[in-house]
């Protein structure tokens, strides 16, 4: 997988024009940075400016600061068990339920830490982690006698700001948000950052961009607007490892001898990509096109699991030649609309045994 650093400052940039100077940006890296590479790119983002980072998991912040990254690291899903960990390497956690900031004072009291930097989650209507307005009145009392935290931000997650039928539901989030977030802030006494804007968010409701937004899917090339055209971060490419010349008589191609060869004969050429490698086994049997030399291909026969095998009939296909799984041409999301599926399933099936190479 090559990773663009142009095609990542220009994302970076298109973002960042949107916002007003003022406004910090933190960009997600959760799941590998949506797996391209998250250690790759957060050396890019640093250098490249960025405000802060995000991502779901405690050891997915640990490997970032282990490869040397200094910037504020949010951990938006801290579980309930890691919490030594995450102050031992100074992340900063979300935190949704009234049991995560118990837990977490604990620990602080008996390693003598106040003021130790939390994030706060409202529910405002995606329903999966947050406090919710009716939890509001406890957790603004517990606050106001918990010196061993202070409130980095108040944050909350929009569930359809892609959507323009969702425009009213949005908007009523945002009102949500802002009536907790003010409600947060006068119990605390001081003003903690606000973010709830996402990539959709930060393109469809620029206005509520408060004190800092966080980017995700955008940084990598996806845009929820029609028109707009981003750069991919990441390009998959392999090269051939064979070229067969079938003739009828040499049968069928791959498992379950799905692919067959054709009457005046077939040309395939084998790769060294397969499921195990995240090429979902639907892209098989022809449903997906790659390209080779500048020229579009169709799978032929079932996607194996290191390999796959292309029909190069018609071409000068051979043996070294570079293979485009997906990057520009094809792009993730024509292969996620194969799959009927989003681009963020495609980036994030790669494996880590994929070589990630930063290119200009």
């Amino acid at each position: 997988m090559e990773l663009s650093t142009s095609g990542l400052l220009s994302n970076y940039m298109y973002f960042r024009s949107k916002l007003e100077p003022s406004t910090k940006l933190l960009v997600l890296l959760k799941a590998n940075g949506y797996g391209h590479g998250a250690v790759e790119l957060a050396a890019m983002l640093q250098q490249a400016g960025a405000d802060y980072l995000a991502v779901a998991l405690p050891v997915e912040g640990v490997e970032l600061r282990k490869a040397g990254i200094s910037l504020p690291i949010l951990v938006l899903t801290a579980g309930t068990d890691s919490y030594e960990e995450i102050i031992k390497y100074r992340l900063e956690p979300g935190i949704p339920n009234m049991y995560s900031l118990t837990k977490i004072r604990k620990i602080l009291r008996q390693e003598g830490i106040e003021n130790y930097p939390v994030h706060i989650k409202l529910d405002t209507g995606m329903h999966r982690l947050g406090f919710m307005k009716s939890e509001l009145g406890l957790l603004c009392d517990t606050l106001q006698r918990a010196p061993e935290v202070r409130v980095k931000s108040i944050y909350s997650h929009l569930a359809a700001a892609e959507d323009p039928r969702e425009d009213g539901f949005t908007l009523g989030q945002i009102s949500l948000f802002d009536e907790g977030a003010a409600r947060l802030t006068k119990a605390l006494g001081y003003k903690p950052m606000y973010h709830i804007l996402n990539s959709a968010g930060i393109e469809r409701f620029t206005e509520y961009q408060y004190d800092m937004v966080r980017l995700g899917i955008g940084i990598y090339g996806i845009s929820c607007l029609p028109g707009v055209e981003l750069s991919p971060v990441a390009s998959l490419k392999c090269k051939i490892l064979q070229i067969k010349e079938l003739k009828p008589e040499d049968g069928t191609i791959g498992y379950g001898r799905w692919g067959n060869v054709a009457a005046g004969g077939t040309k395939i050429a084998t790769i060294p990509v397969g499921y195990a490698d995240g090429i979902d086994r639907r892209l098989g049997r022809g449903n997906a096109t790659f390209s080779v030399c500048g020229k579009r291909v169709p799978t032929i026969g079932n996607i194996c699991m290191d390999m796959c095998m292309l029909d190069v009939t018609g071409t000068d296909a051979k043996v070294g030649d570079v293979v485009t799984i997906f990057g520009d041409d094809p792009t993730a999301s024509e292969l996620a609309t194969i799959l009927g599926t989003i681009p963020y399933e495609v980036m994030t099936s790669l494996p880590r045994r994929v070589d990630r190479v930063v290119v200009k």
